[in-house]
């Protein structure tokens, strides 16, 4: 299974212009994405070494794919998915 992981934080400016962008990918259906506070998550954030929000994670069978960190527009999120 692909997937989306987005790891943010409620304190997070670039999180805050980048949240809405995800959250319309998300409800379009296209997309499976999986949203992670990293204030509550500490093992998942261990997991995957992520270091700085917003970070996307590309994420088949449990495995990291690919990454990108910061805010990008809707078209980049589509391709980094479709790869």
């Amino acid at each position: 299974m692909r997937e989306l992981w987005y790891f943010s934080a409620d304190w997070c400016g670039p999180c805050k212009s980048f949240g809405p962008v995800m959250d319309q990918l998300a409800s379009e259906g296209s997309i499976k994405m999986r949203k992670v506070n990293i204030d509550y998550e500490a093992d998942v954030i261990t997991k995957f070494n992520v270091r700085s929000v917003p970070t996307v994670i590309l994420v088949e069978n449990g495995e990291e794919v690919n990454r990108f960190v910061g805010a990008r527009d809707a078209n980049f999120v589509k391709q980094f998915y479709n790869g």
